[in-house]
């Protein structure tokens, strides 16, 4: 592979190609967190998901408590504009699906189709709450190195922490200049010698019409990219100068704002690691 390609994330000649991503975040019911890990990793995971045809990865992550306090906005901050998540002190496990390029749309039909018929089946969990579900199409990569782990191996890899960065564009160059100035200007400066080895970014796409009706639309992604950054250590060290960084860059360019931003540790598959940490003490 040609090292610059790898380096900028170019497009390459793998046959097995990144298409588009299901991102869900969920909150379960205080006392049901144990209950709800189980079903979801030993039924949801593949049942909704990873069963279907052109689904070729799917990974999920956690946020106890000590990482949501590190959310932007701050969880129990005011926000005037809203982004993609109303309430940031939830929202407590993210699972990730990576679909087939050029699938997206039989992918899409099977998967409103399969878990309507879950729920007619009664093999859905009830103590549970959508916080955003949303697709997106994946539109390009940056790696720290230049035979980095590549776009469809992310999920696989298991990288230990992952960094979600939702940001609303401003001003008339919209994501394309959100994009120019990370592919640019702020990731070849801030990914040497950093945790962080794989950068990808999305853009969202709309939701099927007859899709669950516990998954809530968001009507306001219009101008929105979500960055993936995948981490080679926890996020805790590195998030600050991680966010730091964006935050003064997209200010400084006038380009858009951080509407959401959470860092995630991975979680551990048949165990029930995390489900104790979800929350502070009396909170």
């Amino acid at each position: 592979m040609n090292p610059s390609v790898a380096a900028t994330g170019g497009t390459t000649d793998d046959p097995i190609r990144l298409g588009t991503m299901l991102y869900t975040l969920v909150e379960p019911h205080r006392g049901h967190e144990v209950a709800y890990n189980r079903w979801y990793e030993r039924d949801h995971f593949y049942a909704g998901c990873q069963i279907g045809a052109y689904n070729f990865a799917g990974a999920r992550f956690v946020a106890t408590a000590d990482l949501k306090a590190r959310r932007v906005p701050s969880p129990g901050t005011p926000q005037p504009d809203a982004g993609p998540v109303a309430d940031t002190a939830i929202g407590s496990y993210l699972g990730v699906y990576y679909v087939l390029a050029g699938h997206h749309d039989e992918w899409n039909r099977w998967a409103v189709d399969q878990v309507n018929l879950l729920h007619a089946a009664g093999r859905m969990f009830e103590h549970r709450d959508h916080v955003h579900t949303g697709l997106y199409r994946f539109e390009w990569e940056h790696r720290r190195d230049p035979d980095g782990v590549p776009a469809e191996l992310t999920l696989d890899h298991r990288f230990p922490g992952l960094a979600s960065v939702f940001v609303e564009a401003s001003g008339a160059g919209g994501a394309d200049a959100v994009a120019r100035l990370y592919r640019e200007e702020l990731l070849p400066e801030l990914l040497p010698g950093s945790a962080v080895a794989t950068v990808l970014a999305f853009t969202p796409l709309p939701l099927l019409a007859d899709a669950p009706g516990d998954v809530p639309r968001d009507m306001t992604a219009g101008a929105r990219t979500l960055f993936f950054f995948f981490l080679d250590d926890r996020p805790d060290e590195a998030w600050e100068g991680l966010l730091g960084r964006q935050q003064e860059a997209l200010g400084d360019a006038g380009v858009g704002r951080i509407s959401f931003a959470s860092p995630f540790l991975a979680t551990v598959p048949g165990t029930d690691t995390y489900t104790d940490r979800l929350w502070a003490e009396g909170a």
